[in-house]
């Protein structure tokens, strides 16, 4: 038996939006079951992600932490930000985040792992790229506001952050799937041995 996620969709028989924000709406479907019921399913409709595990020379993994105020916490989090045009190559919008939010680049991108963060609630994709080769940025500082103006930035031994992701004390989807994915690839094959930076992303198709 192969294990594989398989594309396919179901009838819908009507659909309807009751709300749409700045970034993100709300769709209501009307989807035809197996036995031939129609069951109402409500959830957000989203561009799409990318997050960034940025590792340095001594294995350190840069990090941030921002006030997210659906959860009421300061959470420690990778680079990560939203696709914010259809059809937007994943990896400039990765290499634009890690550069706002951080003021670094990178030499080598790949492909760490493609996630659906809540499929029963969201449709939301995101590609965590690992990036390796740091350096800081040129040019000045991307301007901040709102949230991200509060930011903390520190760059933190990944075996440091496993234990605080084991430990429950690290929350962030896109830090804890980034993190457990690098120590699988570490203990694998090697991080060369992981997707190149423009791999196929079905979920999110782009242009290389």
């Amino acid at each position: 038996m192969q294990v594989q996620d398989t594309p396919e969709e179901w009838r819908v028989v009507a659909t309807t939006t009751p709300f749409r924000g700045a970034k993100t709406s709300v769709r209501t479907d009307d989807v035809v079951m197996p036995d031939g019921s129609v069951a109402r399913r409500d959830y957000q409709v989203h561009p799409g992600s990318v997050a960034v595990v940025a590792l340095d020379e001594r294995d350190r993994v840069l990090v941030i932490k921002q006030y997210r105020h659906p959860v009421r916490e300061k959470l420690w989090e990778v680079p990560a930000g939203l696709l914010d045009v259809v059809g937007e190559n994943p990896l400039h919008a990765a290499q634009r985040e890690l550069y706002e939010e951080a003021h670094v680049k990178a030499e080598d991108w790949r492909v760490l792992v493609d996630v659906f963060p809540s499929p029963g609630g969201s449709d939301e994709a995101v590609r965590i790229f690992l990036a390796r080769g740091l350096s800081e940025a040129e040019g000045e500082r991307y301007e901040v506001s709102d949230e991200e103006a509060d930011m903390e930035l520190a760059r933190v031994p990944l075996a440091e952050l496993v234990r605080g992701v084991l430990a429950g004390e690290l929350h962030n989807t896109c830090l804890v799937v980034g993190l457990l994915s690098l120590t699988a690839a570490l203990n694998g094959d090697g991080p060369d041995a992981l997707r190149p930076a423009d791999a196929p992303w079905p979920a999110r198709p782009f242009e290389a």
